[in-house]
């Protein structure tokens, strides 16, 4: 099979590529070449600018691939573009939508593909369900050939789990407080993006994911509590948490509280029975214990990594005094 990734050196896309190599697949990726993380031995490159049409038909022109994945497609305006682009170049036009599509508050557990898509409170999600209708209308009135993927919270060793990444495993090791939302209770779904990666190369190409949808995540279960002291744990630490209502954060920080709001201060449990049916040999095997190991150890190997945000601390250093003011003795 002969497939093209736009992009292909993100968190879950690089996992994706390699994976693919390593299944026999003809891998081209297209980006503008600016990436940090390596681009798989052996893969095909194309420079061009996805968000620059005329670049991309000029690197595409009679060319054709089995399948192709655009990691980087955000806006329903994102979407008419890659219609356009790739109706003539593919048999199957895979678009990364997102788990958070999923109603928040959900109403019901666990979540299924059939679930209702609503997200009030988050703009990132309402632009993914709309990328969905569209795409969904071109594939029933036009044939267009798609699949649609929702991942959920996926890692890779770069990517700490929280919003504030290294700034906040830097307080966990000076011993500082840390702010976790809620009463940090509600269930969350960490998925390795190896893992992630053996249910999507099952579906590239695969005529039976033509048309459908499926989320593809791990099957384990932990608390934001569990979260922060794995981590903390992991660097050899206790943690001190400081628990805050989401909405209260919200009131500091409008992006951070969009992002907990629209998806992470709600709990969440994923049935993937639908991923596991078509691709049987997808399994989440790596537990967040084992993947925060390999975060830590590549903070640990480059001091240039370590960026610590001075302005979010001082943010966080206002939001517990403020709350422990309030906090009855």
């Amino acid at each position: 099979m002969k497939v093209l990734f736009i992009g292909g050196t993100g968190i879950i896309s690089s996992a994706c590529a390699q994976l693919a190599m390593d299944a026999g697949i003809e891998v081209t990726l297209l980006n503008r070449g600016q990436s940090q993380r390596p681009v798989p031995e052996g893969a095909e490159v194309l420079q061009a600018d996805i968000r620059k049409p005329g670049s991309v038909r000029e690197v595409l022109k009679g060319r054709s691939f089995d399948s192709i994945i655009n990691w980087i497609t955000f806006t329903p305006q994102h979407v008419e573009t890659d219609i356009e682009l790739f109706s003539d170049h593919t048999q199957q036009y895979i678009f990364i939508s997102s788990a958070s599509v999923y109603q928040k508050p959900p109403a019901r557990l666990p979540i299924v593909e059939s679930s209702p898509l609503h997200n009030p409170f988050w703009e990132y999600s309402r632009n993914k369900i709309a990328c969905e209708e569209r795409l969904i209308r071109a594939y029933r009135e036009a044939g267009f050939p798609i699949t649609i993927v929702r991942p959920s919270h996926t890692y890779d060793k770069t990517l700490l789990p929280f919003d504030g990444g290294y700034t906040v495993l830097d307080r966990i090791r000076r011993g500082e407080k840390v702010v976790v939302h809620g009463d940090g209770t509600s269930l969350w779904v960490l998925t390795h993006h190896r893992d992630f990666a053996k249910g999507f190369t099952g579906l590239i190409g695969n005529p039976h994911a033509l048309g459908e949808v499926f989320h593809i995540t791990s099957d384990e279960l932990l608390t934001w509590n569990q979260i922060y002291e794995i981590i903390a744990k992991a660097a050899g630490v206790e943690v001190k948490k400081i628990h805050i209502p989401s909405e209260v954060i919200a009131r500091y920080d409008a992006e951070w509280g969009a992002s907990l709001l629209g998806d992470k201060t709600h709990s969440v449990i994923f049935d993937n029975s639908k991923i596991k049916r078509l691709v049987p040999e997808f399994k989440a095997v790596i537990p967040f214990s084992r993947g925060v190991e390999e975060i830590l150890a590549w903070y640990d190997g480059d001091k240039a990594r370590q960026k610590v945000d001075e302005k979010l601390n001082r943010l966080m250093d206002r939001m517990i005094v403020d709350q422990e003011g309030i906090q009855p003795v």
